[in-house]
């Protein structure tokens, strides 16, 4: 069971995540990573490890590009990470749980830019009354709605308990977890085969040869 600090520390990295997509990163926004910090606040660094390694690739080559939204995985490896480290569920388990989050995370996305439009434009009415700390004081809005974004879906999720949770993956069809197992096999091939269509792959295909070599 995670005590209080526990879940106050894990929404605040979740709050964190979407935020740090803007402006200075510290790299939350790359699944690997959040899961690093989350491993130290649970103490399981090993699954976290797992968890977040295989939604990193799942990750690979998908990018926000002109203000699109994408699905969030670094929210998805918060959920799946507590949901296996503390129910002692299986990987596919918690992606069971922290995939369709991250989906949804699409849809909080676009909801948090479009109410962020209205901010901006608001703030520009400060700007040319010369209302300054209005102005600032009304942009600080903006992240605090991203961050928002991840955090509630997070905190809902891990505040429902670890029997509520195996409830909720007992009563799940075996169809849906099967196709959640083959799905976690086969995105993070998915997700190394869009980063290679980025990638100048013929010009340097001996590199690539090299890398591949040298994992096996």
């Amino acid at each position: 069971m995670l005590e209080t600090w526990q879940i106050a520390a894990i929404a605040l990295l979740a709050f964190l995540v979407p935020i740090d997509k803007y402006g200075l990163t510290i790299g939350l926004r790359w699944p690997i990573i959040t899961a690093l910090i989350l491993g130290f606040i649970l103490g399981d660094m090993k699954t976290a490890l797992f968890i977040g390694g295989t939604l990193e690739l799942m990750a690979l080559g998908v990018t926000s590009i002109a203000g699109s939204s994408v699905p969030e995985y670094s929210t998805a490896a918060i959920i799946a990470i507590v949901v296996a480290s503390q129910t002692g569920q299986s990987m596919e388990a918690g992606l069971a749980l922290g995939l369709p989050v991250a989906m949804l995370g699409v849809q909080f996305d676009v909801i948090a830019k479009i109410i962020n439009g209205f901010i901006v434009r608001k703030s520009q009415i400060y700007a040319n009354k010369n209302q300054f700390a209005k102005m600032k004081h009304i942009l600080l809005l903006g992240p605090i709605i991203m961050g928002l974004t991840a955090a509630i879906p997070v905190l809902l999720a891990i505040t429902l308990g670890a029997a509520a949770i195996k409830e909720i993956l007992a009563i799940m069809p075996g169809w849906f977890s099967s196709g959640l197992t083959i799905a976690g096999r086969v995105l993070p091939a998915v997700g190394i085969a869009l980063l290679l269509n980025y990638m100048p792959v013929k010009r340097y295909f001996q590199y690539l040869l090299a890398g591949f070599f040298f994992v096996a």
